[in-house]
């Protein structure tokens, strides 16, 4: 029996931030991948080594986490004062599906620099020693990305003194900036979809909880570490090994977006996993991250516990620390409450590997709550580059 045999497409393996994946140029797709649909993601599936009932992706580059399987298709952006358009997949570990619904905050740290280095900026907007500006439309959401990246000799800098909770070795530092964060969806509206800062989330079989329902970022639901029998200094282990508390989550993660107007029914949270997200909140205190690293509540603002793909997130999502600094400069909010109530631009909290600070500017608008930016610093490396190999007949 005759067998197809496995073809190769230019790729790059990089991580940004607390993250990994796949970067692809989308020139460098196969003709039948450039275009949205099936084809496109039954390709990335097999790159990243998904659907794997054993949930280990280990016939991928897949790294058997939310954080790990995620892939990126740039091109050079046709919009005016932007230099690359930027789509982000989720892949699903266990499902045969690529969710397109959002943004990857943390390899946005890394478009900028694949951007630079694969071509798609103009050499002219290049210094050869300083910060290069690559400007970025992130196609997913609709919003744009400014991202200040480290040159030098021309090339982009990756090494450096830059430290980041949830990795282990320390980088160059790339500041990012999100322009206009909130997402008012297709029909237009408001930052809180609801129109509440606060509203009572009723989720069965759980109760009535409060909740801070936001579109920054990315979609997120926040509610109190308490009000769900947690004190907001959990590990992974301890909400990952729960499958009680994993179906909790969930089961708030679905009621919550039909709230937000996101999905129609709860049945729809199965086929829309990387968004909206679910945050538990709690006041500062004092415990140990997962590096050993203590971490004291008189160094942070609140603590902050997220989840990603239905498993708590190792550190934070990008996109959860823009709804974190953003919900936390509006006051009455969950977040912002936690955080002591006071109006803020900045916010540092503790999360899972220790602690991370974020900035946002907030201000009201014809009495609707309007954010003009958030900004937070990440970093990223190349890890690998040449060709992905995935087998002819895979899409």
């Amino acid at each position: 029996m005759a067998y197809v045999p496995q073809i190769k497409i230019p790729a790059t393996y990089m991580r940004g931030g607390t993250s990994k994946g796949v970067f692809f140029r989308l020139q460098d797709l196969p003709a039948s991948a450039q275009a949205p649909g099936a084809a496109r993601d039954a390709l990335l599936l097999r790159v990243i080594g998904s659907p794997d009932p054993y949930g280990k992706q280990i016939d991928g580059m897949g790294g058997a986490t939310s954080s790990t399987s995620k892939t990126v298709i740039l091109s050079k952006s046709d919009r005016p004062d932007h230099d690359v358009d930027y789509l982000f997949g989720q892949v699903s570990i266990d499902k045969a599906f690529v969710d397109w619904s959002g943004n990857c905050g943390n390899l946005s740290a890394a478009v900028g620099s694949f951007a630079i280095s694969a071509g798609l900026v103009e050499a002219e907007r290049i210094p050869r020693n300083g910060v290069a500006t690559v400007r970025i439309w992130q196609a997913n959401i609709g919003k744009t990305i400014i991202a200040h990246v480290p040159i030098t000799n021309g090339a982009v800098q990756e090494t450096g003194d830059f430290e980041l909770d949830g990795v282990t070795f320390p980088a160059a530092e790339v500041c990012l900036e999100f322009l206009d964060p909130a997402d008012e969806g297709e029909d237009g509206g408001s930052m809180f979809p609801t129109g509440n800062l606060v509203d009572d989330l009723e989720v069965p079989g759980i109760g009535t909880l409060k909740a801070t329902m936001i579109n920054a970022g990315i979609p997120t639901i926040f509610v109190n570490a308490e009000a769900i029998g947690y004190t907001g200094a959990e590990l992974q282990e301890a909400i990952n090994s729960d499958a009680r508390a994993l179906a909790m989550f969930e089961t708030i993660r679905a009621h919550g977006a039909v709230r937000m107007g996101l999905i129609q029914h709860v049945d729809e949270s199965a086929i829309r996993q990387h968004t909206p997200k679910v945050a538990f909140v709690a006041k500062p205190a004092d415990y140990v991250s997962s590096s050993g690293k203590p971490v004291a509540a008189n160094d942070i603002d609140l603590l902050v516990r997220a989840l990603s793909m239905g498993k708590l997130h190792h550190a934070m999502m990008g996109t959860a620390a823009v709804a974190i600094g953003t919900a936390a400069a509006i006051p009455g909010t969950l977040v912002n409450l936690a955080a002591g109530g006071e109006a803020r631009t900045a916010v540092r909290f503790g999360h899972p590997s220790g602690t991370l600070r974020v900035g946002a500017e907030a201000n009201q608008v014809d009495g609707e709550w309007v954010v003009t930016k958030a900004i937070m610093s990440r970093s990223a490396r190349v890890l690998m580059e040449g060709w992905v190999r995935v087998p002819g007949e895979a899409f």
